[in-house]
């Protein structure tokens, strides 16, 4: 992806973005309170520091990982960031499925296989990360993967937050 946009990227940090990027749905690294994009960028930055890897290349990983599932955003932020987050678009959503040869999605799907259930597995995985700390679905699509699972479920409402603050007439 990154070479058909013409991008230039440190691959390293790219693979370090891709790699930790779920990594706060993991037991180990899941905090009580924040979103799991936080869990899993604090994570890499930790393993990028305690490497000795420059500053700005840490917090670039960090925003990548932080904001893989924030639509619209990442697309417009450093390459890297941008485009771990076309990775999960494609990988998870299907997004530019279509600008994919054949051949070029069974060359990913060969060096990593997926099961039957590939994408109710990813949906079972988010819940299993974040059902302990519902709240921080808040404005992003944790709340679906929660209210998919959880009917009782109430996600918060960004118009709502919006109309109840004091500073809107």
């Amino acid at each position: 992806a990154g070479r058909r946009r013409g991008l230039r990227f440190d691959p390293e940090l790219l693979y370090c973005g891709c790699m930790f990027h779920d990594m706060g749905l993991s037991h180990k690294h899941s905090s009580a309170c924040e979103r799991f994009e936080v869990d899993g960028a604090n994570a890499a930055r930790d393993f990028l520091d305690s490497r000795g890897i420059a500053q700005g290349d840490i917090d670039t990983v960090w925003n990548a990982i932080a904001l893989h599932t924030t639509p619209g955003i990442p697309q417009h932020m450093h390459p890297v960031v941008a485009l771990v987050t076309a990775g999960v678009e494609m990988d998870v959503l299907g997004m530019k499925y279509e600008e994919y040869s054949d051949a070029e999605r069974e060359a990913v799907v060969l060096a990593h296989p997926r099961g039957g259930n590939f994408k109710e597995d990813i949906i079972q995985t988010f819940y299993n990360g974040i059902r302990h700390k519902p709240a921080t679905t808040f404005g992003n699509v944790k709340g679906d993967v929660i209210a998919d699972k959880e009917p009782a479920f109430t996600p918060g409402n960004f118009c709502s937050v919006i109309r109840n603050s004091a500073w809107v007439a």
